[in-house]
């Protein structure tokens, strides 16, 4: 019997597990799909915090006013990032923390810190 011969009733049994698989397999994978591109942008975004406080250390470093240093942060931050100046010593810290993107129950506070020596206290008396 060739498959052209095969009834019509046998050759239609399969197609609707078929159609129950996909449908149990989509929203797996468009599930991973969201995670996966949620921890993609969070990984972005804590690279763009550490070199927010890395560009801040450098600015306060060179003895900017403490408004330069946020501004120098704010400029390579992600939105919402909120900034921290202090200097301690002869050393500035800068601290950058900020929320990630996406529903609350997926929410990070992603934090990098940069510390730097105040230019003023090079070649002085300790």
């Amino acid at each position: 019997m060739r498959s052209s011969e095969v009834p019509r009733k046998a050759r239609r049994g399969d197609g609707g597990a078929v159609t129950a698989e996909a449908a149990m397999a989509l929203p797996v994978l468009v599930a991973f799909v969201v995670a996966l591109v949620w921890a993609l942008v969070a990984a972005a975004d804590q690279i763009r915090c550490v070199d927010a406080a890395r560009a801040g250390a450098r600015a306060a470093a060179r003895s900017e006013t403490e408004e330069a240093v946020r501004s120098a942060s704010r400029e390579a931050a992600p939105g919402g990032a909120r900034i921290a100046v202090e200097r301690a010593g002869g050393l500035w810290r800068v601290r950058v923390e900020a929320p990630t993107p996406g529903p609350a129950p997926l929410g990070l506070t992603l934090r990098a810190e940069a510390v730097a020596l105040a230019e003023d206290t090079v070649g002085a008396d300790p």
